[in-house]
């Protein structure tokens, strides 16, 4: 039964129907178009219309309804993440239907994501945009601290693998979500849906209302986001382009064209996976999704984009719900195919800067080592780079050196976050096709 037909359904569409209505994605375009030529005329290293200290002003007056979005989005995200999945596994009607699911989609999950980091590291290998980097300007930027509150106190060579592995089970899950664990979070949903799924209808009725109670109070919370979202996609990119002018994005130009070169190229590749292995044709997929990417581009956030990504899924492709709900509330968790790239592109990038040799065994533990990065890294603004200086420093690059780029990582975290939702949306078109088989 289509899923607008179903109470859940019709909670789904009220609480988005904002968000991919009254032309929102043409006011989100205007905004961000707005947002960068303001920051131009007003950047130090732009128009300069203003001194650089009143211009820094305005710009973190005007990046003041951004912050409110992003604050919104961050709010709700650990209860949308939690329900989402409980809801998507226990509605799914069994547990076969689960198997079947799981053993397909997380070897499809970890596929997708080698293959990007591969783009990443081969187009990044064919540019070495990392020898175009000033040394002086490498160096500044170690001495900078701009990247300061980036660089984790723990890495991932803390834990052996035994202890990764039982570290999977939240076995406080308060400290799971203050500490925004969303591997562990996604877990214990998990748990919890199977649970569910063992016990009576008459037993389990109670705590299902509470999550479609929590999931559709998440989407209303994003959904009044949404309403200032055209004005902060304006501030936001406003304020990062008074902040980092044409000199900076000059500086590391050759670096941002491979990143987005190594993300169109993954676009393709979902294109061609949707033509062979999905009952869509190209066009139809395109259509059916554009929402969805437009709200990951200017939210750079899959979590908040989920409750859009679901109903383009189900309203537009016509994919079953069973499907949908598990696997976008999965892969918003743990499918990141665009940040993983990134991470891949950024890790090699400041390898050429610093002059860090990687030997072919170096490259692949690096792709291991970004695969597990990827796999739980919170759905929120930002956190690639957390996750990147982690991995510097597994690889002996000062992870000060993020700084150099930290400039343009919003604008490229817009990007890898509309390539992560495709990416989302791809798989459940995927699986309906195999499990229909």
């Amino acid at each position: 039964m289509p899923a607008k037909q179903s109470a859940r359904g019709k909670s789904l569409s009220e609480s988005t129907q904002f968000m991919i209505s009254q032309h929102l994605w043409l006011r989100i375009l205007a905004g961000m178009v707005l947002g960068i030529i303001t920051g131009l005329l007003l950047s130090p290293s732009g128009f300069a219309l203003v001194e650089a200290n009143m211009a820094f002003t305005i710009g973190e007056w005007i990046k003041l309804p951004g912050v409110v979005f992003l604050g919104l989005i961050q709010m709700v995200i650990v209860p949308l993440v939690i329900c989402s999945i409980i809801l998507g596994i226990a509605e799914s009607g069994s547990m076969e239907m689960i198997r079947r699911l799981g053993l397909r989609i997380i070897p499809y999950f970890i596929t997708t994501t080698v293959i990007a980091i591969s783009i990443g590291m081969a187009l990044v290998h064919i540019i070495h945009p990392g020898t175009a980097i000033d040394p002086a300007l490498a160096e500044m930027s170690l001495a900078s601290g701009a990247a300061a509150d980036s660089i984790p106190s723990h890495t991932f060579n803390d834990l052996t693998i035994p202890q990764r592995i039982a570290n999977l089970i939240p076995t406080n899950p308060a400290k799971a979500e203050l500490e925004r664990n969303m591997l562990q979070i996604v877990i214990a949903s998990m748990l919890a849906g199977l649970a569910l799924l063992g016990i009576e209808d008459k037993t389990a009725k109670p705590f299902k209302d509470l999550c479609i109670a929590g999931q559709v109070l998440s989407m209303k919370i994003i959904s009044w986001g949404m309403v200032i979202a055209p004005f902060a996609a304006f501030g936001l990119l406003g304020n990062i382009t008074i902040r980092i002018g044409a000199d900076a994005l000059v500086s590391v130009g050759l670096y941002m064209v491979t990143v987005l070169t190594a993300l169109a190229c993954m676009m393709a590749v979902y294109l061609l996976i949707v033509k062979l292995f999905s009952d869509f044709n190209i066009r139809q997929f395109v259509s059916g999704i554009r929402e969805a990417q437009l709200i990951a581009f200017s939210t750079s956030s899959s979590a908040a984009t989920m409750p859009v990504s679901i109903q383009c899924a189900e309203e537009k492709l016509d994919i079953r719900p069973d499907v949908s709900r598990f696997v976008i509330p999965l892969g918003a968790t743990i499918n990141m195919d665009g940040t993983a790239l990134y991470q891949a592109v950024a890790a090699v990038f400041l390898c050429q800067v610093f002059g860090v040799d990687l030997s072919p065994g170096e490259l692949v533990l690096l792709m291991m080592t970004t695969v597990g990065a990827s796999i739980g890294t919170p759905a929120t603004p930002g956190v690639g780079i957390v996750v990147l200086a982690t991995i510097l420093v597994g690889i002996g690059v000062p992870a000060e050196g993020i700084a150099l780029i930290i400039g343009v990582d919003r604008i490229l975290d817009m990007c890898r976050t509309t390539v992560n939702v495709t990416g989302d949306l791809t798989a459940s078109a995927v699986m309906q096709k195999w499990l229909s088989k």
